[in-house]
């Protein structure tokens, strides 16, 4: 399995499922997805026209990161081969096809929905699964206990994920993106409603990433003068917690007991993945600054600010 291929999918975080019945339509869909900030396709090999728009989309569009989904035999997986796919995806596991991509070097995402699936898949060295079909297996439940004795697999859940369950599936640790198909309906595709679908995928890609505001940073001094503050806040129902850095109130505010990024402190936003979401807010202009990113003992992002400021407060990323 390609790392790089895997680093660009999770940082992505969200691979559309995508069902084309005229290839002719196939490079405008992947214009109208890459405008919306998804540059990644699985297209599914359930109608005649799949190999032909993924042979499109592979020459007219080199930037997307294009896959081939519903491989269910060799010979399909062969035909996405040919046609530019550069990794395949099958709703199930099947060892001849596992063991033909493998013996070909390409990138493969086999489904599984049991732990005898995970084994299979562990036994041939594959780490990256597709949990399939996801909520009618169990959903984010499942996959949360997955995690235990599966500690090194993670996942692309697909199947009855939608906008609003997004976010429970994006958030999980062992999760490297989620597919689904709700931004690149059937109709939308048929009845060219290019600007609808980049919308779509723009709402999408913003869900995904689950930010939402978490504290507010003050820069003090010192410590005396950030107990003086929280003694203030303390008269308006606040509860003070001091800790070695700073101050917090509640857990909306930090009062910081030396001076910190940002000229007057910090916007904390909680996120449901932070690389995920630094990459985003990268895409969108934001600069990461490199000497503030925290990391855990897997080397993923624990937090991290970046170099703007927001009417002088700084904007820093949490896992949340």
């Amino acid at each position: 399995m390609s790392e790089a291929l895997m680093k660009k999918i999770r940082l992505i975080g969200l691979v559309p499922v995508v069902k084309i019945d005229d290839a002719a339509k196939a490079v405008p869909l992947a214009k109208a997805m890459i405008a919306g900030g998804l540059p990644v396709a699985e297209v599914t090999f359930r109608t005649a026209a799949a190999e032909e728009a993924i042979s499109n989309i592979a020459k007219a569009v080199p930037e997307m990161l294009l896959g081939a989904g519903t491989v269910t035999g060799i010979e399909f997986a062969k035909k996405a081969v040919k046609a530019g796919a550069k990794f395949i995806v099958s709703p199930g596991f099947n060892p001849e096809v596992v063991d033909w991509a493998l013996e070909n070097d390409v990138p493969i995402v086999p489904g599984v929905c049991t732990p005898s699936d995970i084994e299979a898949g562990l036994s041939r060295g594959l780490s990256v699964l597709k949990f399939f079909p996801a909520e009618a297996s169990g959903g984010v439940d499942m996959l949360k206990n997955f995690a235990g004795p599966f500690s090194n697999v993670t996942f692309m859940p697909t199947g009855g994920i939608n906008a609003k369950n997004l976010g429970s599936y994006a958030a999980l640790s062992n999760v490297l993106a989620v597919g689904g198909s709700w931004m690149v309906k059937s109709d939308l595709i048929e009845n060219e409603r290019w600007d609808e679908i980049t919308a779509l995928c723009s709402e999408a890609v913003l869900a995904l990433q689950g930010l939402r505001f978490a504290h507010l940073g003050i820069n003090e001094t010192s410590k005396e003068r950030a107990q003086v503050a929280a003694t203030m806040l303390e008269l308006l129902g606040m509860t003070r917690t001091v800790g070695n850095s700073s101050t917090f109130l509640d857990t909306v505010i930090e009062v910081t007991h030396t001076p910190f990024l940002g000229k007057h402190g910090h916007l904390g936003f909680a996120c449901n993945n932070v690389d995920r979401a630094a990459h985003y807010l990268q895409k969108k202009g934001f600069t990461l600054n490199e000497e503030s990113v925290k990391r855990d003992d897997k080397g993923a992002m624990k937090s991290c600010y970046f170099t703007e400021e927001i009417a002088g407060f700084a904007l820093h990323l949490i896992k949340g």
